[in-house]
């Protein structure tokens, strides 16, 4: 289409955001000296050209530069003879000469192509204006008006992904080793580092929960991995920090659980703090006292920030989404998901197996970890195989449904708990060495677990042993648990 042809057309839209001129500049600029195309071809794409034509110039000369070719007007004279739109053109075929003649300093076309590229965001939030008033017109059974509100928002956080993309590419030695040597000094100020999790001996082996990092939690059910998620997430979110100018901020978190539900896990909160069991509230034996416990502990723990998503089956998408909203709203601190293998794929149409849609979603969340910068915990089941051993410890190879889990996590913690194992099953053959050895275990095992670090890619592995009060669903240090006197 010639540019009179589209001048027409955007008259006739209302006026669309379009700067004709700068396109054939910055073409212009590429055409005279390809160089150019080294400040702007990192972010600028052809499709962010209003005229169709100056697109296909602009990847034209893309390629041929990449082949090690001159982009010139007579190098794409033989590729666009049969053009169309380039016959339309103001000039013809001569159209290309045209260009390269109105040379322009290749030093303005990173101006230019941002001007470019300003123009087409503008024209894309047009568009997504005019598809919600499609999707909230849309009256269909199964098509609800949070689906649209959802999709719309889903649209507008790509486009600002889009908007910010100059900013990637290739950073300077000296730029990456500033930052790195300024976070080693705020870390020994006192005011970087890792979040604490709450629990001494974990944040001594990792250094705390980093920015950008995928911690993977595993372990078999009864473990205590959902536990130990509430208990982390309910701890960074209620113990204020300190910023780079020593201030106090809150650290809100943000907690996916698709699993159970925003209640339970009040319920479980509530528990850790007041010593009253979920069990004894949903079977009415928490009495007089255990209730007015129990709102003693919401009182110290209602102006929290944890904010739970309990919708079933979300996909990284959602989850990303509503990750950018709070951090843009209230901050973010810290994303748990719990459990990765309850998430949805993204696109339900396609051919793709399980494996590979747990691949996807690990890597969407070491992905959203990068881009909010913050820690990502998420939970993950183990594979059968853990129960078929004599040891039950599990290994990194029992990660379920995906080796690609293992890869993309910066930290696996597997989660195990002998008691659960030992329970039920005491000796009653009459055999008293059998009793004596299962009792010596028992007695070991009883209120405690391992958390196994067996992926860190920061840090040493191994092991750290915690109290489990299972009654409290309550992970904490071994040492502060003995002073506690836990009685079972």
């Amino acid at each position: 289409m010639s540019l009179a042809a589209q001048q027409d057309d955007q008259d006739e839209a209302g006026g669309l955001p379009v700067n004709y001129e700068v396109e054939q500049a910055l073409l212009a600029a590429v055409l005279a000296n390809n160089a150019a195309l080294e400040r702007v071809a990192d972010f600028l794409r052809p499709e962010h050209f209003a005229d169709p034509l100056h697109g296909r110039i602009y990847e034209a000369c893309r390629v041929l530069v990449d082949r090690g070719s001159p982009a010139n007007a007579i190098s794409l004279k033989g590729r666009f003879a049969e053009d169309e739109d380039l016959k339309r053109a103001p000039g013809g075929l001569g159209y290309l000469a045209d260009l390269q003649a109105s040379y322009v300093n290749i030093l303005d076309a990173p101006h230019y192509a941002r001007e470019i590229k300003d123009c087409w965001i503008r024209r894309e939030g047009i568009r997504i204006a005019r598809e919600l008033m499609d999707r909230a017109r849309c009256m269909e059974d199964d098509y609800t008006g949070a689906r649209a509100l959802e999709e719309t928002e889903m649209d507008i956080f790509r486009l600002a992904e889009e908007q910010q993309g100059e900013r990637g590419g290739l950073r300077p030695y000296a730029e990456a080793v500033r930052t790195y040597i300024d976070g080693a000094a705020a870390i020994h100020g006192g005011t970087g580092g890792g979040l604490k999790c709450g629990i001494g001996d974990l944040d001594a082996k990792l250094g705390g929960l980093h920015k950008t990092d995928l911690l993977i939690l595993a372990g078999r059910p009864g473990m205590g991995k959902s536990a130990l998620a509430v208990n982390v997430a309910e701890y960074v979110a209620s113990h204020v920090g300190r910023g780079p100018e020593g201030q106090e901020s809150p650290q809100p978190v943000a907690f996916f659980s698709l699993e159970m539900s925003a209640d339970q896990i009040a319920g479980r909160i509530l528990a850790a703090q007041s010593g009253v069991s979920s069990d004894d509230v949903r079977k009415d034996k928490a009495g007089h006292v255990g209730i007015e416990r129990l709102m003693e502990a919401e009182r110290e723990t209602a102006r929290t920030p944890l904010f739970i998503d309990d919708q079933p089956a979300l996909n990284i998408s959602q989850v990303r989404t509503r990750a950018r909203r709070l951090k843009r709203r209230h901050g973010l601190a810290l994303v748990v998901v719990d459990y990765l293998q309850l998430m949805a794929p993204v696109g339900r149409g396609r051919e793709i197996n399980r494996v590979q849609e747990v691949s996807e979603i690990s890597r969407g969340l070491k992905a959203l970890a990068k881009e909010l910068a913050v820690p990502v915990l998420a939970l993950s089941q183990l594979s059968r195989a853990v129960e078929q051993r004599e040891d039950k410890h599990p290994l990194l190879s029992d990660l379920r449904e995906s080796g690609s889990i293992e890869q993309d996590a910066d930290v696996v913690i597997f989660a195990y708990r002998d008691e659960y194992y030992l329970e039920g099953k005491m000796p009653t053959d009459g055999d008293h060495k059998k009793l004596e050895a299962w009792q010596r275990k028992w007695d070991a095992a009883r209120g405690t677990a391992e958390l196994i670090v067996a992926k860190h890619r920061h840090g040493p592995t191994g092991t750290v042993r915690v109290a489990f009060d299972a009654q409290r669903s309550k992970f904490s240090d071994l040492a502060r648990y003995r002073e506690e006197d836990y009685t079972g």
